[in-house]
């Protein structure tokens, strides 16, 4: 017996999804039959070509603008989406790209066939493709689509390529204290025995006796509490307590509060330019903002927009929007261009969070040097110190 994954329509003509088991796949063709079901697609599910793991953001744009070119010059939907799936590129969205034309050649939309793996592709993206579809111009929101993409990986990079030295940097330079602690402290401990040592050489010898008798406890501590933090971190109490944590550490909070604000703004405005209603919009870029307060305040603007209030409003009292950022979303709701007005945002935001990483990393690397200059030199010094003492009385 095996399981199949089956698409059939019912006498109504709707679709119908789902699993069967059976001894092949005749036997659960006649099974759907019985049942009034008029069979589509089946497959065995463990050969069935489904993506479980996600497709990096800059092959995803890629693959967005290439679909859009190909539109553009006339070739067919189903043909431009098989086209992709024989690209070498990445092997996974060739493969996500394979399932979404077989559903297209079985008379699915293009945003339903995405929608059944949002692993691949996100509800942002689902959204936006429906849009295109519903109102006739797919090529223009893919080409969009891989416009708001390839921001999304460039800020993801500026971001990440930043942090990546101080992060190195501060690894690396730990890792050699507490290898210095473990195998070379210890070789003092018998020299110094019988001495009256300095406060600072005794503390180090203390960590380092530390270091080597625990470092069993130590290791289990350290996994149980990674295991607890993977084991809370999804709690509501425990993301919003994060999040405002996150917000009051200097430096990085401004950072923090400017990306989500710019997640936020450019996908809802991406979103209404291509003709999402404006609740629906909010709601899935609710879900893309990746912020706690701010989902917080998008779902009391959802509220107040429906009540026929104003956006500006509650997203104001969240506290992360900037007087000049909340009166432009003022005006451009006035002046019915919020779309391009959110656009404008996002890019601002952006700039800024340019700006504050250049100085952030500046400030860290000289910081992190001395931290780990200091730590080297009080080593030194509680080992010399005692040494020169011990010169001093022979």
């Amino acid at each position: 017996m095996a399981n199949f994954a089956y698409l059939a329509r019912d006498a109504q003509g709707r679709q119908v999804t789902g699993t069967l088991e059976g001894v092949s796949q005749a036997a659960v063709v006649g099974e759907l039959q019985s049942r009034g079901l008029a069979p589509v697609r089946v497959n065995e599910a463990a050969a069935a070509p489904a993506r479980r793991r996600g497709v990096p953001t800059a092959r995803l744009a890629a693959a967005y603008r290439q679909l859009a070119d190909l539109l553009r010059a006339g070739v067919p939907l189903l043909r431009s989406l098989r086209l992709l799936a024989r690209s070498k590129s990445h092997r996974g969205l060739a493969e996500a790209m394979g399932v979404v034309a077989d559903a297209v050649a079985d008379g699915e939309r293009l945003g339903d066939a995405m929608a059944a793996m949002p692993e691949v592709f996100p509800g942002v993206q689902v959204a936006m493709i429906r849009a295109g579809e519903r109102g006739g111009f797919l090529d223009q929101v893919l080409a969009r689509l891989g416009d708001f993409l390839e921001k999304q990986s460039e800020m993801r990079g500026k971001v990440l390529g930043n942090l990546i030295y101080p992060a190195v940097l501060l690894t690396v330079g730990l890792g050699l204290v507490v290898a210095a602690l473990v195998f070379f402290v210890p070789k003092f401990a018998d020299l110094f025995q019988d001495m009256q040592l300095p406060l600072a050489t005794r503390i180090l010898l203390g960590l380092s006796a530390f270091f080597v008798g625990w470092w069993p406890l130590l290791l289990v501590v350290a996994v149980a509490a990674v295991a607890g933090w993977f084991s809370i971190r999804r709690r509501p109490r425990v993301r919003r307590a994060v999040a405002v944590g996150q917000l009051r550490l200097p430096g990085i909070g401004a950072i923090l509060r400017h990306l989500a604000v710019a997640r936020f703004c450019r996908t809802l405005g991406t979103l209404l330019e291509n003709g999402i209603p404006m609740i629906a919009a909010m709601q899935i870029s609710r879900d893309a903002a990746g912020q706690v307060l701010l989902a917080e305040a998008i779902d009391e603007a959802i509220e107040a927009v429906r009540a026929g209030d104003s956006l500006a409003h509650p997203l104001a009292a969240s506290g992360l929007f900037t007087e000049d950022t909340v009166e432009m979303i003022s005006v451009g709701e006035s002046a019915n261009n919020l779309p391009e007005v959110l656009v404008g945002i996002a890019d601002g935001a952006e700039r800024r969070i340019d700006s504050l990483l250049a100085i952030l990393v500046r400030l860290m690397e000289p910081a992190l040097l001395l931290l780990l200059a200091g730590l080297v030199m009080f080593i030194f010094l509680a080992l010399v110190v005692p040494m020169m003492q011990m010169g001093s009385e022979l």
